[in-house]
């Protein structure tokens, strides 16, 4: 897209690009536009340190038996070729890593010939305290008392941040990490072992490979220039792919494309931004990308017609081009009605020009497209809430529901056996699981229950489940947002406000039926019972009180400056005033009109005067509306809700509803 805009602009852009070792680098250079002067493309065994690579083989048919096996071979690689050295473990999953870590540990603690904390022989008791004091996971907390560390993106920033600084310092040599770590930051060591060469992918519900090239990159961490003149990598595969890896391992199969798999969303955001306004300019719009470059390379592994006659393809090149050009057509006629049935685009009519030339027609993008574009959402998923929303209003846990549902979730994991955990657990929720619609081992149904967990504070039954929220959770804010634009689009007020509302209690970690005021640090049963006792029952009344010193100073809060922080942060909420006035407005003549286009650029005029109530409009008139916002304090800029890790900075939903009386 960027070489299209230099192209477009007549702009020249530098490109950088770094990876692995390719098989087809020139077809990258080739794509970024880079010449023979500026690729340089070492095979893979050119690395500054020199490294020793030990492939083992496991027989274990089923994958937790065979992850479980690895763990005792995964403790002698580090005893014997990295004893004092950092070790790097690559896992698949955030579960293995914490599994992975218990039975490195336990271990160390059998081993009666060595020091149980021999891989944190350079922490200090002062410092281990520090940071165990300041870790959020519980499993983290006695891990770094031994020298191990996990890292993954179930973790909370603070816990990762403090897994790094000790890794890089030295104070734990050990680290088990998941392979996102390979492509993120910079940790070499001195081993590195693969455990293990498959994930779970939710969608196919089975365990897929890894790409040899995320194989390479877990490799490549092995062996630290500045201190070690040789490094060791130990791969950890299933015995049958034993062989296989000892093949490719260095011989990486080419780089292929899969914009192909996302391009009718691709599409859709380019004709949000007017790069694309019709067919043509779609067709050339691919031809910029990566994707052309290897599907005239490597047709066959894209298109299966070309494939099954990619032989007589090789003695016509005609009818090659002919077959590359029917499929492009193909392609982008199928990203066009994809958005056509989601209600993305519109296509408008056929025109012809001033000199008789039949021009394309144009394709302009809706309001649905535009908040798929914005949110970053797929055209499945706007097209499914467009459907739902528009049919009737959505009470706050049908809003939940259809949250849950959209295509957004189906890729988070439902584990061997959670679908029992998940049936348990559901019965210790409030709202129930509409076994008609909703499977215990649906994806979303496990997002429905974790949204359920956190909005009532359940606790979740196994710590996978809390980084499997955290994800979810992730996700939710910006999902719901789109939900209560495309309610606002189908004018369903209810279905808007009980969206705010779930947003709020997402990011609240509340619910409707809770009083707003626990929303608020240090609010008990109890103490919302004192405040009952005054007179306040919710939280807009607390901040509207003159007296709210006094109203908190009368509370028993028990722990130590707890109504200094509650009256602070009582404090920093907004008082917003508001106000509005409803102006008839009627252009009689072009002065009037001039005067209404300048009130529209914001320029001073003179407005007629408002009108007061009971507020008789006559019919068929225009009418001007101003609302006036203000604030009756300084708010804090920030606010951190009191039972989530959210740090939200102020926002407002200003709705407006335009009716008949």
């Amino acid at each position: 897209r960027m070489r299209y805009i230099s192209v477009s602009l007549d702009y020249r852009i530098r490109f950088c690009g770094l990876s692995t070792a390719l098989a087809n680098a020139h077809d990258i250079a080739d794509w970024l536009g880079i010449g023979v002067v500026g690729l340089y493309n070492f095979p893979p065994s050119v690395r500054p340190v020199p490294m020793t690579v030990h492939i083992q083989g496991y027989p274990e048919k089923h994958y937790c038996p065979r992850m479980a096996t690895m763990n005792k071979p995964t403790f002698h690689a580090i005893q014997n070729h990295s004893p004092e050295k950092p070790v790097l473990v690559f896992v698949a999953s955030r579960r293995q890593t914490r599994l992975t870590a218990q039975d490195l540990l336990g271990f160390i603690k059998s081993d009666s010939c060595e020091d149980p904390k021999m891989w944190a022989k350079n922490m200090d008791p002062n410092t281990l305290l520090y940071h165990q004091a300041r870790c959020q996971d519980p499993y983290l907390k006695e891990f770094i008392e031994f020298g191990i560390g996990i890292h993954h993106a179930g973790l909370t920033a603070r816990d990762r941040e403090i897994v790094e600084a000790l890794y890089l310092e030295q104070k734990i040599m050990v680290l088990i990490a998941t392979s996102t770590l390979a492509w993120g930051v910079n940790f070499p060591a001195h081993l590195v072992v693969v455990k293990g060469t498959e994930f779970f992918d939710p969608q196919l519900k089975r365990y897929v490979d890894f790409p040899i090239t995320d194989v390479l990159q877990m490799m490549g961490r092995a062996g630290r220039p500045q201190f070690d003149d040789h490094a060791v990598s130990v791969v950890m595969v299933h015995e049958p792919k034993k062989n296989f890896y000892r093949r490719f391992l260095y011989e990486p199969f080419p780089v292929e494309s899969s914009l192909h798999e996302q391009l009718t969303d691709h599409i859709n955001a380019e004709i949000c931004a007017k790069t694309i306004t019709n067919k043509d300019e779609a067709v050339d719009y691919v031809t910029w990308t990566y994707f052309f470059r290897r599907l005239t390379a490597n047709p066959a592994y894209y298109d299966q017609f070309i494939a099954a006659l990619e032989d007589e393809s090789d003695a016509n090149p005609e009818k090659f081009r002919s077959m590359l050009s029917d499929y492009l057509d193909r392609l982008i006629n199928k990203c066009f009605d994809e958005l056509l049935r989601s209600s993305c685009i519109e296509i408008g009519e056929q025109e012809v020009s001033a000199d008789g030339e039949v021009l394309p027609p144009k394709v302009t993008s809706t309001a649905i497209g535009k908040i798929a574009s914005l949110y970053y959402l797929g055209h499945r998923t706007v097209a499914q809430f467009s459907r739902t929303l528009s049919r009737e209003p959505l009470n706050f846990v049908a809003a939940t529901r259809v949250l849950c549902e959209c295509p957004q979730y189906e890729e988070v994991p439902v584990r061997h056996n959670e679908d029992k955990l998940c049936a348990e657990w559901a019965e210790k929720l409030p709202i129930e699981i509409d076994l008609a619609q909703q499977a215990y081992d649906s994806p979303h149904t496990k997002a429905f229950l974790l949204l359920q967990a956190h909005m009532w504070g359940v606790k979740v039954p196994i710590a996978d489940f809390q980084t499997d929220m955290k994800s979810v959770l992730d996700q939710s804010i910006r999902i719901i947002q789109s939900m209560v634009d495309i309610a606002a689009y189908e004018a369903q007020l209810k279905s808007a406000m009980n969206m705010i509302m779930l947003l709020q209690c997402i990011h609240q970690a509340t619910h409707p039926w809770r009083s707003s005021l626990r929303t608020l640090p240090h609010i008990s049963d109890t103490i919302e019972q004192e405040l009952y006792n005054q007179g306040i029952t919710s939280l807009p009344e607390l901040i509207e009180r003159q007296d709210v010193n006094r109203v908190i100073g009368k509370l028993h809060l028990s722990a130590p400056n707890a109504h200094k922080e509650l009256i602070r942060r009582v404090k920093g909420l907004p008082l917003l005033r508001v106000s509005f006035e409803l102006r008839i407005v009627e252009p009689s003549d072009e002065e009037e009109a001039k005067d209404l286009q300048e009130l529209a650029e914001g320029r001073n005029v003179d407005k007629p005067p408002p009108l007061t109530q009971p507020y008789n409009v006559p019919p068929g008139c225009d009418l001007e509306l101003t609302v006036n916002l203000k604030y009756g304090n300084v708010p804090e800029k920030y606010f951190m809700a009191a039972k989530s890790e959210f740090t939200k900075k102020e926002n407002l939903f200003l709705v407006g509803v335009v009716g008949r009386s």
